[in-house]
């Protein structure tokens, strides 16, 4: 913005310049379009005092928080956490009569920046981080399997109708299957498939499934349990559980669990496993082929025997319509039936 000792000079300077318009604008500092739109108004001819006039200085306005940022400041001198909403009812109560957004701005100018997120990276191979995701589709609830692993980032994703071991077991085989090895730690939620009981209010710790621990010793695999409420330590299948939803169930049209899972596979491999992930600026699949796969502990040569009992199937999956059994009915004449005494009179 230009102030009103620039515009004042401008007839002096379109004088100066002999009436070159160009000439004038570079003595006043300001650009073509600028000198152009001061001509079209008629500054130019106006009175100087018409001129200071219109481009006075306004009388600057006080905020209506002007008077109350002490009294902000001493509080959060006192109390940093005090939220904006508690500070604008104490303002509020002393006589403030403005809105909460000024007072928004101003206190988080005062608080200190929030600290980086702290990142818990984990050296190829180590871990993989595993959870289930409760989703919603037109023939009932399925559960997806989502295991992530820490390194890389590759993403490895089945539905199951159960949140159940046997799903876990089953997944969780396909999985290392897939990855062509196995990592060194398993890292789990608080799930009922994974922890029998909690014995930590009498002095002992987390039990873990006996089942689960067999299965996990079968593939050389430690299982480990995160901490409860805390869903930064195992974000690197919380964050994929979104994106599962938004980029893959979301829109799309499924008509079986064969079909789902099917269509997710594909997912995997056009699209989840092919981007360069946000956060290390790797494609998963890339840096999984290049740096992870060779890092993991390689297959066992026998496949694992569970210990687990069948459970029945899910009422609620799409069947397949079952054939109607047909019936033959022999066709005879009325002379046969009459000669077979069948009707007849006795």
């Amino acid at each position: 913005m230009h102030g009103a000792s620039t515009r004042m000079r401008l007839s002096q300077l379109l004088a100066e310049a002999g009436g070159d318009r160009l000439e004038a604008a570079r003595r006043a500092g300001v650009g073509k379009s600028t000198m152009y739109r001061w001509l079209k108004q008629g500054l130019q001819e106006e009175p100087l005092a018409v001129i200071q006039a219109r481009y006075r200085s306004r009388p600057r306005i006080v905020p209506k928080l002007a008077a109350f940022t002490a009294l902000i400041q001493s509080r959060l001198a006192e109390y940093p956490d005090l939220s904006a909403t508690r500070l604008f009812a104490e303002c509020r109560a002393a006589g403030y009569t403005g809105g909460i957004s000024q007072l928004r701005v101003f206190v988080a100018g005062l608080r200190p920046p929030p600290p980086p997120p702290v990142r818990f990276e984990t050296v190829p191979g180590h871990q993989a981080q595993v959870d289930f995701a409760h989703c919603r589709l037109p023939w009932g609830v399925r559960y997806a399997l989502v295991v992530v692993l820490g390194h890389s980032r590759l993403l490895w994703v089945q539905f199951y109708p159960r949140q159940d071991l046997r799903a876990l077991e089953h997944g969780l085989s396909a999985c290392f299957a897939s990855w062509g090895g196995v990592p060194r730690e398993l890292l789990f939620d608080q799930m009922r498939s994974v922890l029998t009981r909690d014995d930590r209010l009498t002095g002992g710790g987390l039990v873990t499934n006996l089942e689960l621990a067999r299965f996990a010793r079968h593939y050389g695999a430690r299982v480990k349990v995160c901490r409860p409420y805390r869903a930064q330590t195992k974000g690197k299948v919380e964050r994929p559980i979104r994106y599962l939803r938004e980029s893959f169930l979301y829109g799309r049209t499924f008509v079986s669990d064969a079909d789902l899972n099917a269509q997710v596979l594909t997912w995997l491999d056009t699209v989840a496993n092919v981007r360069v992930h946000g956060t290390t600026g790797w494609v998963p699949a890339e840096r999984f082929a290049t740096v992870e796969q060779p890092t993991l502990q390689p297959l066992p040569t026998s496949p694992y025997r569970t210990g687990l009992v069948a459970l029945p199937a899910r009422r609620d999956a799409p069947l397949a319509a079952s054939p109607v059994p047909s019936v033959v009915v022999e066709r005879r004449s009325l002379q046969d039936y009459a000669a077979l005494g069948v009707g007849g009179a006795s």
